[in-house]
């Protein structure tokens, strides 16, 4: 079943998420983050962050921490063995830090199809926010490939 373009528009319920120092570090070591303001409060706060910045795609990672990052699919009648990650981009307008609360707020922003209604493309923006100041812009495309319904018999 295509996707409506009356979907556009729609939003998900806010999500409200506290940055944690430690899962900042972690998050930096398994990244390959060597710069040290990354790890240590000290040289953080020497380089002029007032705390441990947030590295640019770790906001995407916070954004995942709903019970069911992937319900809103489910949601839209749309089978998760069908979807592609499409494409991913940030854009950002403030640092986030450690210690910081951040909002998520998510709408879809498109939705499209190409190879003639095989593929159609489902684009969500996410807007972060602190203290209502706009810290990033999120976008996430999926893919879902459209079936006949053959090919997921039991």
């Amino acid at each position: 079943m295509p996707l409506d373009r009356s979907l556009i528009g729609t939003t998900s319920p806010e999500l409200v998420v506290d940055v944690e120092r430690g899962r900042l570090r972690f998050f930096a070591k398994a990244t390959g983050q060597t710069d040290p303001v990354h790890h240590d409060l000290d040289a953080a706060r020497a380089a002029g962050h007032r705390d441990l910045p947030v590295p640019p795609t770790f906001l995407f990672c916070l954004g995942m921490e709903v019970p069911n990052p992937f319900d809103y699919l489910e949601e839209l009648g749309i089978d998760p063995v069908t979807v592609l990650h499409g494409e991913q981009g940030f854009e950002y307008f403030a640092q986030a830090y450690a210690g910081d609360t951040l909002t998520y707020s998510t709408r879809i922003s498109d939705i499209y199809e190409k190879k003639g209604g095989a593929l159609q493309f489902l684009v969500r923006d996410t807007d972060v926010t602190r203290d209502g100041e706009l810290v990033a812009r999120l976008t996430a495309s999926a893919v879902i490939r459209r079936t006949t319904g053959k090919e997921h018999t039991a």
